[in-house]
């Protein structure tokens, strides 16, 4: 029941904060809409602690916090590869081997190394990433893991 609320509650700010609609009228066609949805959602049994992960919330905001400044830095360093007279781009491919257990973990950790520029998750098997890495400075930070260590997803879930 506290996934369903949950949900209600995200979908609610997600859909206020997405339409900005302030009329009576509809809001009350929002909150139908959100009713709805989560009462689809729990009759097809699709909210779960997979789905709708609570016990990550907090931190999953600490490892959004750390990803925005980890992509703001990337970004700043793409810049100036593009800008650098000479460039030391080296395109190549490295595989990594990631300490996730979760599904879920593996996830967050793949699209992670995709949103910050100059590094693309080419695929996911069982413990390795193959990733995409446009210089040896950043598949190197592949390597090394920081993203890893930080991605919240294989805390204990509750049952």
């Amino acid at each position: 029941m506290k996934h369903s609320i949950s949900l209600a509650l995200f979908l609610a700010a997600l859909w206020w904060v997405l339409s900005g609609f302030t009329k009576p009228l509809l809001l009350g066609l929002g909150v139908v809409s959100v009713l709805f949805t989560v009462l689809l959602a729990r009759r097809m049994r699709v909210i779960d602690a997979e789905s709708h992960p609570l016990h990550l919330t907090w931190g999953l905001i600490r490892y959004w916090v750390f990803l925005i400044k980890e992509i703001v830095l990337s970004n700043a360093q793409v810049v100036r590869l593009i800008l650098s007279p000479s460039a030391k781009i080296a395109p190549h491919f490295v595989k990594v081997q990631t300490k996730q257990e979760t599904d879920l973990g593996r996830t967050i950790l793949a699209n992670s190394i995709t949103l910050t520029p100059g590094t693309v998750t080419v695929s996911i098997d069982a413990q390795d990433l193959l990733v995409h890495a446009l210089t040896k400075e950043t598949a190197q930070a592949v390597i090394e893991g920081q993203l890893d260590l930080r991605v919240p997803a294989d805390a204990e879930q509750p049952t």
